[in-house]
């Protein structure tokens, strides 16, 4: 046999086991990731919604996004608003309305909006998490917030919570009229981020969830039925955060929610992280305020640090000697959120 021919042959037999290994990832039932419901509260006849909420609506790219508009009430002019964006796979109606009406009792407006694709606002698949998009829903919400009468436009405060923590560094570092940020246990820092999973998890779990990924985009890409896996799961599971405590932690925020699921379109793992909130912070010029857990393990407990330096003295640092989802409850929610209000008192 020639040296031509081996070549041949060789790639012959590299072509075959590429298309088998395709075939195999693409349309097999072998690569599953096992659903993992979250049991959320029945809702009672008692739970009706906030007397000053407002159902309203705005677009982007020709697709609607659905958000509550919390008003304070008998306010005497233009009011400050805060626009909240959830974390990971969160929908408004995840416990964003027990902040809403803290905020609105100290006179500010609150508007809390689902992200495209998840919750009640449009977006297909369901369940795509795309940071690049999620920024594009911010800045609309921006605009939205101060196209109303009863929002003063120099006043618009960002909220973000953990994988959303970031954004409002971003969009207040592009946009000078941003009047403050907040950020509670936000993943603001990729590289240590990714040191913490691999950490805990190791190159089998990164390699799983890259397998799954691979599946989920090649088959959008044939016009194929998205892949799923779950959002949180136990430890050793497939899912997007298997830490020991994730499962929990979004089961304790999540169920009254009648929007969240637990899944998320697999090819999250392949879709860009947008502007890095490390180098974003230098051209912040609001005050941002970092609320930080220190035993987080989902978010790195110094995933701040670089932010706040590059910040300098327009931030603000409170620590908690605390797990990630414990600010979001009890005693931990009202030490935070009394945080908040005073930064906004000060600071506004």
């Amino acid at each position: 046999m020639t040296l031509m021919k081996k070549v041949l042959a060789g790639f012959s037999v590299l072509f075959i086991a590429v298309l088998g290994y395709l075939a195999v990832i693409l349309f097999t039932p072998v690569l599953k990731a096992p659903p993992q419901p979250i049991t959320k509260r029945k809702r009672e006849d008692g739970d009706e919604p906030s007397a000053g909420r407002e159902d309203v609506q705005f677009s982007v790219a020709g697709q609607i996004i659905r958000a509550h508009l919390y008003l304070p009430q008998n306010a005497p002019g233009a009011v400050p608003c805060l626009i909240m964006s959830q974390g990971f796979g969160g929908t408004k109606d995840c416990i964003l309305e027990k902040y809403a009406l803290r905020f609105n009792a100290a006179g500010i407006a609150v508007l809390a909006y689902d992200y495209r694709h998840f919750g009640e606002s449009d977006g297909e698949p369901r369940q795509l998490f795309d940071t690049l998009q999620q920024l594009d829903d911010l800045r609309a919400a921006v605009a939205y917030a101060r196209e109303r009468d009863e929002i003063d436009p120099e006043k618009i405060i960002l909220w973000g919570t953990s994988a959303s923590g970031g954004y409002g560094v971003i969009i207040a570092a592009e946009d000078e009229r941003i009047a403050a940020v907040i950020a509670q246990c936000a993943g603001l820092d990729h590289d240590a981020d990714g040191k913490l999973f691999m950490e805990r998890e190791g190159w089998g779990a990164l390699l799983r969830l890259l397998v799954h990924a691979q599946r989920d985009k090649g088959r959008s890409r044939l016009g194929l039925s998205p892949h799923m896996m779950p959002i949180a799961g136990r430890p050793g599971t497939v899912a997007m955060f298997s830490a020991p405590g994730a499962f929990e932690g979004y089961a304790s925020v999540v169920n009254e929610s009648e929007t969240f699921e637990n899944a998320v379109c697999a090819r999250l793992m392949f879709m860009g992280h947008g502007r890095d909130p490390r180098e974003a912070a230098a051209d912040v010029q609001c005050p941002v305020l970092l609320l930080v857990c220190e035993q987080d393990n989902l978010v790195a407990p110094d995933s701040h640090v670089k932010v706040a330096e590059a910040l300098g003295d327009k931030a603000t640092v409170v620590t908690y000697p605390i797990g990630h989802f414990d600010i979001y409850v009890g005693q931990h929610f009202e030490n935070a959120i009394s945080e908040k209000l005073a930064f906004l008192q000060n600071n506004l």
